[in-house]
């Protein structure tokens, strides 16, 4: 049976399963945001941009913004912690299908650039990732339905056809999707990943976005290349 939206699951507060430790500032542009009891993952894009997905509420209170962190049991003077100043949700962003899901963060101060906290590069608008290509994915947060961690986690996810996606999931667009996790390697994002990066080639490709309940890939991700044109005008609205 094809699941319907009543199925998806979105990766709000949830993890890398099953992930290995990222290196010591290995992922630099990481973003972890704190929504009132909420929590997202995020990246940096400038320093004083955050992009994160859509349907991480940002209604729920101040949104205040970890960067440079690796575990957060390990306090560091490498931490910055900034609140989020205005929030630009796309206005076609749909709550039952995750369609359109990407939203911007404007920063009350810009981030100190360092070893620790490093913006990413955005893909050129249309860029098409071809399936095989290899990719990964972090976040902090459960490592399986009971297990949590705190610290940054990191997993592989192959990029894979959009037939795989459709497959399972009836809403699945491939204008605005990105299907990623081969279903023979069982490793994706799980619960407090939503808004993470899918990195490929040390550009960001795709926004952690939603999934099969139990973590089972393939996994959906907004695909970002088709979002620039969107991404600059509100750059230039934000500045």
């Amino acid at each position: 049976m094809v699941p319907t939206g009543r199925h998806l699951f979105s990766f709000t507060n949830s993890s890398i399963i099953p992930g290995k430790k990222a290196g010591r500032h290995s992922r630099p542009y990481m973003a972890f945001l704190k929504i009132g009891t909420e929590s997202c993952g995020g990246f940096l894009i400038q320093e004083d941009v955050v992009v994160t997905a859509a349907h991480c509420n940002c209604n729920l209170g101040n949104i205040f913004v970890y960067l440079g962190v690796q575990d957060f049991m390990e306090p560091g003077q490498n931490w910055q912690l900034i609140r989020a100043r205005r929030w630009v949700q796309h206005p076609d962003f749909n709550n039952e299908n995750f369609d359109n899901d990407i939203m911007l963060l404007k920063l009350w101060d810009s981030a100190e650039l360092t070893e620790w906290v490093v913006p990413i590069p955005l893909p050129e608008a249309n860029h098409h990732v071809s399936p095989g290509t290899e990719c990964s994915v972090a976040g902090w947060g459960q490592t399986g339905v009971n297990t949590t961690t705190n610290r940054l986690l990191e997993v592989e996810q192959e990029v894979v056809s959009d037939g795989l996606c459709k497959d399972q999931y009836q809403h699945y667009n491939p204008t605005t999707m990105l299907c990623a996790g081969s279903p023979h390697v069982k490793k994706s994002p799980f619960r407090g990943d939503s808004g993470g990066p899918l990195v490929c080639d040390g550009v960001v490709q795709g926004i952690v976005s939603n999934g099969n309940p139990d973590g089972r890939p393939p996994s959906i991700y907004t695909r970002i290349s088709k979002f620039i044109p969107w991404i600059n005008e509100t750059l230039q609205k934000l500045s």
